[in-house]
């Protein structure tokens, strides 16, 4: 009977401890500092209520513009250079699609390379909070940035949509930055295609785009 009391006794002690140490996987997100796609998530300041994406991009990126998100890209032409190259300090300036009726802004906080970028930006995979640091990956056709999958928090992975973006605002006056991008883009699709044995052609010829070399 010792034996079998015993027995009782950590099974118990068991069921008992089990529940505090647990933690879910929303916890290990909002946690999480790795750079492997989600950066950190903190709780917004906001008194006045849920932060939303606008007021957030306007403050990282110094780009005075108020309104929707939706209206960003159309109020930026005549008062901010614009265009479809990914920049650290830029406004990626999303369209509406599916349930996001008023479109969505964030601030390019770092280019990885020809197709992948970090954002900082607000109200996107958890209403209110701000997200620093997260993964969105080009995946339109032409390579031109204007289909895009966004980490998504709760999955712990990129998002399932492929969002249309209107392109970039940058904080500087019109016309001063060239659009690398859309022209060199261009020269590569009217370009002679080489001969695929050709062994000095480049390896990843949008990233030579992007950095202006090619």
């Amino acid at each position: 009977m010792t034996g079998f009391k015993k027995t009782i006794f950590l099974a118990v002690c068991a069921v008992a401890i089990s529940p505090a140490a647990a933690s879910s996987p929303i916890d290990t997100i909002v946690s999480s500092d790795e750079d492997t796609g989600g950066s950190s998530v903190t709780a917004s300041n906001s008194s006045s209520g849920i932060l939303q994406c606008v007021p957030y991009a306007r403050q990282l990126s110094g780009i005075e513009i108020y309104g929707d998100a939706h209206t960003w890209w159309k109020q930026a032409k005549g008062r901010y250079a614009r265009g479809h190259t990914p920049r650290v300090g830029a406004v990626m300036a999303v369209r509406p699609f599916r349930n996001s009726h008023l479109g969505h802004v964030a601030m390019v906080s770092r280019v990885v390379d020809s197709r992948t970028i970090l954002l900082s930006h607000a109200n996107w995979s958890y209403p209110g909070k701000i997200e620093k640091n997260v993964t969105a990956l080009d995946v339109s056709p032409d390579n031109d940035w204007s289909q895009v999958r966004i980490w998504y928090g709760p999955s712990h992975n990129l998002g399932a949509a492929h969002w249309p973006v209107a392109g970039f605002i940058y904080n500087a006056e019109p016309g001063s930055i060239p659009d690398l991008g859309s022209e060199r883009l261009a020269q590569v699709a009217t370009a002679p295609r080489t001969n695929s044995k050709d062994k000095r052609r480049h390896s990843d010829p949008i990233g030579d785009i992007i950095a202006g070399t090619y």
